[in-house]
């Protein structure tokens, strides 16, 4: 996953060479950074992505404290100190020679409008927690698997936040530019605040880049911030994929909120060493279920994407420990290994890649590495209306990536697939509702809107784990949606031709003909050496196999697939029965109430008619109406 941080001007840059480039940790004042780290043990920052050549840096090349403060900290040139003597030394005023070295607007005319320059964001990278397990008690052969994955994920995913996603904006944002260049600086950290394992990398992303012209300008970094949560998935698509094929394992879906999406984690690993490593995520979680708590109480639902995302910074936040002091690897592995000891045996240690490697390969066994993009199509169609509604291409390539991870359980995938599920996705079932203007500049495609016409699924209720009943959340709703879509397909694919044309009413509106899946598409059925022989019903009836093989079990349980039998079992018809009696009780307290108070009120009116009748008041011309014989 990826998570974002802003790096802005005064003492934000300071922040990131005295601790972030320190392993996370407290570097002693008057030591340079480069000593600071050798005697730590750690490693040093290294540069990456595709515009160091424009300033003169190498891929690979070590960050130093001066790059730091001049990139980081002004904005300028990391040559800056030999290109102001250059240009003194030829006669250029200290203005001008300033003025050189500064990439794109000068701070100083940012901070003059009363604005906070941003200067960088942090990207940081961190895999599963399970694997995190692996890399902290593997072997070596396992570290080097792990780590090199995890930086070609990086690779990855930077180069298609670059190929895809970075642009510069100028005018307002009236006119904009590709930016396939960014500049950024990695440091590795190996452990979290507490000590405990955490395998993650900080890439500051430069909010500079450089345009065809040879001129500097910011990024537009609300596109970056839009595209987080598909680079996240990219990256953890990437490399999860590839340290199961190296090592042999599989993936099993880990469900840590209930009614949320699972993560997708390595099968075989405990949760009990999940819980050993990761310490301050139990800190975290402790914090946010109480908010979570106060947050159903006060709007009576589950909250969403952005306040879920808001509430778990707050109790990051509110949960933080100290600096440490940093440690090498080597001791951080050893001491690892004797907590992992103390806590487990040995056995459970030194047996954990073989029980992950025995349950990769059960699971293996029956799930191929197979995705059939009809199906795909609809799920991710259908989830993405029924969570968000109105949704962008971001949205939907981040929700094809999960199926892929989901359905594939760490088997190879084709490079594009997920693009291409994607885009297939909005051209079936999503309508366009951004609609260009006249005189306006033409939306990129990644910047229209879309949504769809699948039928919303009704809410029902869930006996959570306490035994306290909770709406079904929007994600749970999500997966029916998506589901019954792809029973329908499977039904109409393996019908025969007579009875095929006769699709149910229900699902005609949302699925069109058997006919019209591109079952000939080039990543229809994705696995090597399939049989073209097989008939459309044999091909079909066999990928309805390897999805429910592939289907995380507790989509196969019924708890999210199938709310009948929430409301048909004994002990939830039970607590919905003790529900309604209670629900009825109040309701008849409040209408008793509300009939006092009626008859309360009417009491004296009545009073008040009767005088009245005993005493008439005479109207005007109240006899008028008598006729002649008045």
């Amino acid at each position: 996953m990826i998570s974002v941080a802003k790096v802005q001007t005064r003492n934000a840059w300071r922040y990131y060479v005295r601790g972030v480039a320190f392993g996370d940790g407290r570097r002693p004042a008057r030591q340079t950074l480069k000593d600071a780290q050798e005697k730590a043990g750690l490693p040093p920052g290294v540069w990456m992505g595709r515009g160091l050549p424009a300033l003169g840096l190498t891929a690979g090349g070590t960050v130093t404290e001066r790059q730091m403060e001049l990139l980081f900290g002004m904005c300028r040139h990391p040559d800056t100190d030999r290109m102001e003597r250059e240009l003194l030394d030829d006669g250029a005023d200290p203005e001008t020679a300033r003025l050189a070295t500064v990439l794109g607007q000068p701070i100083e005319e940012i901070e003059k409008r009363k604005q906070t320059p941003l200067l960088a964001l942090d990207f940081v990278f961190r895999p599963q927690a399970s694997l995190i397990v692996l890399w902290a008690l593997g072997d070596k052969k396992t570290r080097q698997v792990i780590e090199r994955a995890h930086e070609r994920a990086i690779v990855a995913t930077l180069g298609w936040l670059e190929d895809e996603v970075a642009e510069t904006r100028w005018a307002s944002g009236r006119k904009r530019a590709k930016a396939p260049a960014l500049v950024v600086a990695a440091f590795r950290h190996f452990d979290n605040r507490d000590g405990f394992p955490l395998l993650h990398d900080h890439c500051l992303i430069l909010n500079r880049v450089q345009r065809p012209d040879g001129s500097w300008y910011a990024l537009d970094t609300v596109r970056l911030y839009q595209h987080v949560v598909a680079a996240g998935t990219l990256y953890t698509l990437q490399m999860t994929t590839e340290v199961c094929e190296k090592l042999g394992l599989a993936t099993v879906p880990r469900e840590v909120t209930p009614g949320l999406r699972p993560v997708m984690e390595i099968a075989g690993v405990d949760q009990g060493l999940i819980d050993w490593s990761s310490t301050r995520r139990r800190r975290i979680e402790d914090v946010l279920e109480g908010v979570t708590d106060e947050y159903v109480k006060k709007h009576g639902r589950l909250p969403g994407e952005r306040a879920r995302h808001g509430l778990a910074w707050w109790a990051a936040q509110e949960t933080r420990p100290e600096k440490k002091t940093p440690r090498p690897l080597d001791l951080l592995l050893a001491w690892w290994r004797v907590s992992a000891l103390l806590k487990f045996g040995q056995r459970m240690v030194d047996g954990l890649l073989q029980r992950c490697q025995a349950a990769g390969a059960a699971i293996r066994a029956r799930v191929g590495p197979r995705v059939d993009t009809a199906l795909a199509i609809v799920d991710v169609a259908a989830v993405v209306f029924t969570v968000r509604g109105i949704f962008a291409r971001r949205h939907v390539l981040a929700e094809a990536r999960r199926h892929l991870l989901e359905t594939l359980r760490g088997r190879a995938y084709v490079p594009g697939i997920d693009s291409y599920i994607a885009t297939r996705a909005l051209e079936r079932y999503s309508r366009q509702l951004t609609v260009p203007q006249k005189g306006r500049r033409t939306p990129a495609p990644d910047q229209l809107s879309y949504t769809a016409d699948f039928a919303w699924p009704i809410r029902w209720w869930i006996a959570g784990a306490d035994g306290t009943p909770r709406e079904s959340s929007r994600y749970e709703r999500a997966r029916v949606a998506s589901l019954t879509l792809q029973n329908a397909i499977r039904a109409a694919l393996t019908a025969p031709p007579a009875v095929r044309d006769e699709a149910p009413a229900t699902a005609a509106s949302a699925v069109p003909p058997a006919n019209d899946h591109d079952q000939a598409a080039p990543h229809a059925v994705d696995h090597p050496g399939r049989d073209t022989a097989l008939t459309p019903a044999q091909r079909a009836a066999a990928i309805h196999a390897h999805q429910q093989a592939a289907m995380p079990q507790e989509y196969l349980e019924g708890r999210t697939t199938d709310p009948a039998t929430w409301m048909t079992s004994p002990q939830n018809l039970a607590r919905i029965a003790a529900l309604t009696h209670a629900a009825e009780a109040r309701g008849r307290t409040v209408e008793e109430q509300a009939d006092q108070t009626k008859q309360a009120k009417q009491a004296p009116a009545a009073d008040a008619g009767g005088q009245q009748q005993r005493h008439p008041t005479a109207q005007p011309d109240q006899d008028k109406g008598a006729g002649p014989n008045r």
